[in-house]
C-alpha cells in the first residue's frame, strides 16, 4: 500500500466518523422542536415554565451547529464565496480545496482549539453551571464542544487536503 493510499484510507475513516456523527445528531432537530413545542404548551397553555427545558434547546442547538460543522464541510455544504470556484476545472477546484484548508481551515482550527483549551478546563475546574436558578448545571460539557469541534474540523479539513491531492495526482498522471 503507497503512501497516498494510506492518507486516502485515513480520510475514509475521518469521512466515515463525521457521516455517523452528523447522521445521529440530526435527531437533535427533532429534539428542539419537540422541547420547543413542550415550553409554548406549558407557558401559554398550563402557564407553566422550566428554565432547564429553555436551556436544554440552546444546548441541543449549539451541539447540532458545533458537531454538525464537519459533516457539512464533507458533504461540501459549507458556505463558500463562489465566484471563481464552479467556473474551475477538477484540477482547480482541487487546489482551491487544497491551499483553502491548508492555509486558512486547518491553521484556524489549531488556533481555535489551543485558545479554547484554557476557557474550557476552567469550565471544568468549577463545573460550571447555568447562572440561572434551575438552569441545567453542565455548562462545561456544553464548553467542552469548542475544542471538540475545532479538533472534528481539522480533521476533516486534513481529509479534504488529502482527497484534494489524490485529485490533482489522478489528474496529473
Amino acid at each position: 500500500m503507497s503512501l497516498m493510499q494510506k492518507f486516502e484510507h485515513a480520510a475514509g475513516a475521518i469521512d466515515r466518523l463525521a457521516e455517523r456523527v452528523g447522521r445521529l445528531i440530526a435527531w437533535f432537530s427533532l429534539a428542539m422542536v419537540s422541547i420547543t413545542f413542550a415550553v409554548v404548551v406549558l407557558r401559554y397553555g398550563l402557564g407553566m415554565g422550566w428554565i432547564a427545558l429553555q436551556e436544554s434547546v440552546i444546548y441541543l442547538h449549539a451541539s447540532l451547529l458545533m458537531l454538525g460543522m464537519a459533516y457539512t464541510l464533507k458533504h461540501d455544504a459549507h458556505v463558500r464565496v463562489d465566484v471563481f470556484y464552479a467556473r474551475l476545472d477538477v484540477c482547480g477546484q482541487a487546489w482551491v480545496n487544497f491551499l483553502g484548508a491548508a492555509l486558512l481551515l486547518v491553521p484556524v482550527c489549531g488556533f481555535v482549539f489551543w485558545i479554547s483549551l484554557d476557557y474550557t478546563r476552567a469550565s471544568w475546574r468549577v463545573f460550571e453551571h447555568s447562572s440561572q436558578a434551575g438552569g441545567l448545571p453542565g455548562v462545561f460539557v456544553l464548553k467542552t464542544l469548542i475544542p471538540i469541534t475545532a479538533l472534528a474540523l481539522l480533521a476533516q479539513g486534513v481529509a479534504l487536503m488529502v482527497r484534494a491531492a489524490a485529485n490533482l495526482r489522478r489528474n496529473l498522471d
